[in-house]
């Protein structure tokens, strides 16, 4: 804090407490005019109300009293008078760099507990579960959602269904918070309106949804462009983080205008990478927590 500041500060705190010091002392032996009748000579509702005059209680006064002299001895052990640092020598930045590195040791003793156990392991563990739950909530619930059930307008994916596009084991999920990952499918709006509508019902074929047959039938020699990343079969491709288009899961919605605008537009995925943020145990532990979301069969 500058001096001036500090100056500014504790004048306003002077004349503050003086002020209010000063009309402690003078309010009880200040003489107010009353009438005969012992009130001040305001009336209300024509004289039926009159408004008496009587000393404050004393327990008022004690209270009073009892705050100006903890005010006081506040101003003299805590910093709050300009740039007085207070004879506790007591500051927040200290106290939470002292809870910081009482909360580090406490992590760093955990961490290397979990540093032994493969991220598959770490799923059963309680206290990882606990943690990474409360990391997923600070960096991932933003777009995948606090019950981790993704969110179709950001493209971010549903983590609770074991559909994976770059693969669902603790190594791959490492992976994909350690460095992020990237997607794009190109847009064919190139192939014309009608190759565009035709091609989006065969997709749904894939999956079994309602479609229309004969647009499908259509389209089955132009898939042969989009296998070249999902599969012939449409199972998609983890190695590429191309999508199983015969599961029923849509990144970016499955309806039929869903479909047409992905095909003919084309969709980028962004997922940032995390290493910068997090460290590497903190990304395991996240990892174990993102990977019971989908098996909570093999988690106790």
């Amino acid at each position: 804090m500058s001096l001036f500041w500090s100056l500014w500060i504790m004048f306003l705190i002077v004349l503050n407490l003086g002020i209010t010091l000063f009309l402690f002392v003078w309010a009880p032996r200040a003489k107010i005019p009353v009438q005969e009748d012992g009130t001040t000579g305001h009336v209300w509702a024509h004289g039926v109300l009159r408004e008496g005059l009587q000393n404050l209680p004393r327990w008022w006064i004690f209270m009073s009293a009892t705050m100006f002299v903890i005010g006081f001895i506040y101003l003299a052990l805590f910093p709050g008078f300009g740039r007085v640092k207070g004879l506790l020598g007591w500051t927040s930045h200290g106290e939470l760099s002292a809870n910081v590195a009482a909360n580090n040791a406490k992590l760093n003793e955990m961490m290397k507990r979990f540093s032994l156990y493969p991220i598959e392991q770490l799923a059963h563990d309680p206290a990882a579960q606990q943690l990474g739950r409360r990391l997923f909530l600070d960096n991932c619930a933003a777009c995948h959602g606090r019950e981790a059930k993704g969110n179709q307008r950001l493209g971010a994916p549903d983590l609770t269904d074991n559909d994976w596009l770059y693969g669902g084991d603790g190594k791959a999920i490492f992976t994909s918070i350690h460095d992020g990952r990237a997607g794009v499918m190109p847009p064919w709006a190139s192939l014309g309106e009608e190759n565009v509508k035709n091609l989006a019902q065969f997709v749904l074929s894939l999956s079994g949804s309602p479609h229309n047959e004969q647009q499908a039938a259509a389209a089955k020699p132009l898939f042969a462009t989009c296998a070249a990343c999902h599969g012939p079969e449409g199972k998609g491709n983890q190695a590429l983080g191309a999508p199983n288009l015969t599961d029923k899961i849509w990144l970016h919605g499955g309806t039929v205008e869903d479909i047409e605008t992905t095909i003919r537009g084309g969709r980028q995925g962004q997922m940032p990478a995390w290493s910068p943020r997090l460290t590497d145990d903190q990304i395991r532990v996240l990892a174990s927590y993102v990977y019971s979301l989908s098996h909570p069969d093999h988690v106790d």
